[in-house]
């Protein structure tokens, strides 16, 4: 199964001048939570909505008066078109995202890739049954997404006697 089978096409993007306050509005309207970063039509960052609330939250300045590319962190993890559904669920594990642009060869932007659509397309492993994305495929990538950084601290423990 290749990414173009399961992306979300014709995404909403804005670019690095838009400001928070109308990236906020495209958000809302749309239903979503990521926009991508397009300039000179290559995807050259994302925004979310986290990080547009933490940029207004710390900041003493309103939402116009900001950029879009004054929030984002410049690193943005793609895939393209052809990948395999699974390289793309690598990349999201890695990197602990939930959403991925995707853009073709040229590097253009042709749709968005969240968990939310790889979800949808996940089949239950069963016997009899041949799928190319399965729920435990899914449900790791998930773990790894979720999973701490750092080793969780282990309970103290009393000396034994």
């Amino acid at each position: 199964m290749k990414v173009i089978d399961v992306m979300t096409g014709t995404p909403f993007y804005c670019s690095p001048d838009t400001n928070l306050g109308s990236a906020a509005e495209l958000l809302w309207n749309q239903n979503c939570g990521i926009l991508p970063i397009v300039d000179n039509q290559k995807v050259i960052g994302v925004v979310t909505d986290r990080d547009m609330f933490i940029a207004l939250g710390t900041r003493n300045r309103l939402p116009a008066d900001i950029a879009v590319g004054q929030v984002s962190s410049g690193t943005v993890h793609l895939c393209y078109t052809d990948d395999d559904i699974h390289t793309a669920l690598e990349t999201m594990a890695r990197e602990k995202v939930r959403r991925l642009p995707v853009v073709n060869r040229k590097g253009m932007l042709q749709g968005i890739l969240s968990m939310d659509d790889i979800i949808l397309r996940a089949e239950m492993r069963k016997p009899g049954v041949v799928a190319d994305l399965f729920y435990d495929d899914v449900l790791r990538t998930l773990k790894k997404i979720y999973s701490p950084d750092t080793p969780l601290a282990t309970q103290p423990r009393a000396a034994s006697a």
